[in-house]
């Protein structure tokens, strides 16, 4: 039993909420749709990620001979249950906003149509999975609005909260626009550039500091970035250039320097005076160590001479937002549209498309939220992704999803560009949405 892909890893109202469905022949259609109630005070806008990992499971969604058993032993199910989940296979429809589009609260990111026994079942990982990316995702864009051009790289696996979480979180940075991860899984998985240097650990281990730069430089002759700050840093960067002649001796250049500790700005310019008066002005320097897009942002505002930056626990755990007020909720069931109106957490009932507009300059400037069935002037952002179980088409290669998350930030008003609370943008609820949600309290009181 693998317990990340299996259909167990979910929580326990799912199965008994099926047990009730299935006992009573509660199979007509339903839909639900994953949305974000409202943003983090930090957020200006969240960017979708996650569809990928979400097609993927809805095509795999399967209970083994092995999770039967135990559905069967551990004396909370009726057989009636087990027997239906035997043969139960995702056979639904998936609309989306594409991974990599930006989007704002109340608007649907994914919208799912299926017999109520699956689209009930599949609300836990469905949640799991775009909740975590799109976090991600939309900590790391904040990076790359505020350094653009420069080398950012995923450090943060160690610090994530568990495995996939690590994977998972280079995928969704890099999607966002970083260069690459420090997650070595990440490339055979997804295809990410991956960039790594020593640690610590590698200078303590030997008697002389200039010894473990040559023999890390002799180990890994293509990528020779030392890190040079484990006693002194800028006597570091002269054991550097006493270094580089030797080194050049034997066909081996020196890529550049990492810093990883101490006031980075002032360091990294003292680190360039003696790189280049020692000749190493190709060398790049690397700054990590307690990183964010607020830290990065004034680095570079000060014009720090730092090529790039290693940047890990406070974007992997979203440390500022470290989750997204989000839900995955029932709006139609059996051809009715549907409505929660609980005290501060009421939806928007049917099943609903996004519209955007632009403005003449091409950056985005409003969205209208309404009915599926109620075109208005503008994109649609939520597109088939899934018939019958089935993908439409075959996976997205994550550079083309990269390259529209970089369109998307493009196009953003300058004032939601920014890392402060900007002005909120404009979502508009259609009268056709209004009207619905007005019928249906009507109904239901």
């Amino acid at each position: 039993m693998n317990p990340v892909s299996s259909p167990l890893l979910t929580d326990l109202y799912q199965l008994t909420m099926l047990q009730a469905y299935v006992q009573h022949g509660m199979e007509e259609p339903a839909t639900f749709e994953f949305f974000v109630r409202k943003l983090p005070p930090t957020r200006n806008f969240l960017l979708a990620a996650g569809l990928e990992q979400v097609l993927s499971f809805l095509e795999d969604l399967r209970f083994t001979a092995e999770e039967l058993a135990w559905l069967s032993g551990c004396g909370m199910f009726r057989p009636g249950l087990v027997d239906y989940l035997e043969k139960l296979r995702f056979t639904g429809d998936v609309h989306a906003m594409l991974e990599g589009t930006i989007f704002f609260r109340d608007e649907p990111i994914v919208r799912v149509t299926a017999p109520l026994p699956q689209a009930q079942l599949i609300e836990t990982r469905l949640i799991n999975l775009l909740h975590f990316q799109t976090l991600i995702a939309s900590k790391a864009a904040r990076s790359v609005l505020v350094a653009p051009n420069k080398l950012l790289v995923d450090f943060g696996l160690r610090r994530t909260h568990g495995a996939e979480a690590g994977l998972l979180a280079a995928r969704a940075s890099y999607l966002a626009g970083f260069t690459g991860t420090s997650t070595v899984q990440a490339a055979p998985a997804f295809g990410i550039p991956i960039h790594g240097t020593m640690a610590h650990s590698f200078i303590q281990a030997h008697e002389d500091e200039t010894a473990a730069f040559e023999r890390f430089a002799c180990a890994s002759p293509d990528n020779v970035v030392l890190l040079i700050d484990t006693y002194d840093t800028e006597a570091g960067a002269e054991k550097v250039v006493s270094l580089a002649p030797r080194l050049r001796q034997k066909g081996i250049p020196i890529k550049g320097v990492r810093l990883d500790s101490g006031d980075l700005g002032e360091h990294a310019r003292k680190v360039r005076r003696i790189l280049d008066e020692g000749g190493l002005t190709d060398a790049e320097i690397f700054a990590s160590g307690n990183l964010d897009e607020s830290v990065v942002r004034q680095l570079v505002a000060e014009q720090a001479p730092i090529d790039g930056f290693g940047i890990g626990t406070r974007m992997n755990t979203s440390a500022d937002a470290p989750y997204l007020d989000c839900a995955y909720k029932l709006q139609e069931y059996d051809g009715k549209p549907r409505r929660k109106r609980s005290e501060g957490k009421a939806t928007w009932p049917g099943r609903k498309q996004v519209y955007r507009r632009y403005d003449a300059e091409g950056r985005m400037c409003s969205d209208v939220l309404t009915l599926e069935d109620d075109p208005q002037e503008g994109e649609p952002l939520i597109l088939p992704v899934m018939r019958g179980g089935r993908r439409l088409q075959a996976s997205i290669p994550l550079a083309a999803v990269r390259e529209r998350a970089r369109n998307q930030l493009a196009r953003l008003p300058p004032a939601l560009r920014g890392l402060e609370k900007g002005p909120d943008y404009p979502v508009e609820v259609s009268a056709a949405l209004r009207d619905l949600a007005k019928a249906v309290d009507e109904h239901q009181l």
